[in-house]
């Protein structure tokens, strides 16, 4: 069944000594604002990872892979193979851009999301020389990576893009999963140590409804001195009851969840009460 409801989108997660989207114009380093100090990850690196996700996972045909990055390439492979592009999982979540008939096509995606950042400010450790080897050889480069980042992603689905892209419940329910899972899948050598921490899924009750980015509705408690010196998860907690205040008068139908056991978020239990959630199960499908 195709989707009829707008959807809000939060997506915490952490990363420890590692580089959650290095910046090629600025030697590789984590992307940073460094007026603030803070993070940013692109809504690219995010989708990359659902995507091979998707890919390497769970076997399914995507239209952005690696295997074939030119859209050119890849829309011959899909006219040879006789696939439509609403065949796709990826386009029916995020939309495409491809050549058809010698001009570009524009497909709208229902699911968007914003750059990320960081909650916390986020230092970045000395770079160490490091050797890596190719086909063709050795080759030296620098390894920057940031101590520690509390990462925040604002999303959004559009129900009313949802019949072009024909994007389903069935697909959402794969996404949302996705969304916990994909990270921690892809777990090369730059990008160990990120962890999943919440996902919310504010699901309205129609089509026309669209709510403001959440993370302006949450905050970090700091249970050390020093917030630039946090290196865990276990060093904060959540203040949600800003967030709470402002989704209690909205039209909410339901809100998907899954929850670190780790992340300290003390009004917890009066969220759970207030609003009609629904706790994703990561074993089944």
């Amino acid at each position: 069944m195709i989707i009829i409801k707008n959807s809000e989108i939060l997506f915490l997660y952490d990363a420890k000594m590692t580089n959650p989207n290095g910046d090629m114009d600025n030697e590789n380093k984590p992307r940073m604002d460094y007026d603030t100090d803070t993070n940013l990850v692109s809504d690219v690196r995010l989708k990359r990872y659902l995507r091979d996700y998707f890919e390497t996972a769970l076997e399914k045909e995507i239209f952005v892979t690696e295997k074939a990055a030119k859209a050119e390439e890849r829309a011959k492979q899909l006219k040879d193979a006789k696939l439509e592009y609403t065949d796709l999982i990826d386009v029916r979540l995020f939309g495409a851009v491809f050549a058809a008939t010698g001009a570009n096509t524009h497909l709208t995606g229902p699911v968007q999301f914003n750059w990320g950042y960081s909650l916390n400010p986020v230092e970045i450790n000395e770079s160490s020389t490091i050797t890596s080897s190719f086909s063709s050889g050795e080759g030296v480069g620098k390894d920057f990576r940031v101590k520690y980042s509390f990462i925040a992603f604002s999303g959004g689905i559009n129900a009313n893009t949802s019949e072009t892209s024909k994007l389903t419940e069935e697909d959402l329910a794969i996404f949302d999963k996705a969304m916990i899972k994909a990270i921690p899948f892809n777990r090369t050598r730059s990008k160990i140590g990120q962890t999943p921490r919440l996902y919310l899924r504010v699901q309205a009750n129609n089509n026309q409804t669209v709510l403001k980015d959440l993370r302006e509705f949450i905050s970090l408690d700091y249970k050390i001195d020093n917030k630039y010196a946090v290196r865990t998860v276990n060093e904060f907690s959540i203040d949600i009851s800003k967030l709470t205040k402002y989704l209690e008068d909205k039209p909410i139908e339901k809100i998907i969840y899954w929850k670190d056991e780790e992340l300290d978020i003390p009004l917890w239990s009066r969220f759970q009460e207030k609003f009609n959630l629904e706790s994703l199960n990561l074993q089944a499908g």
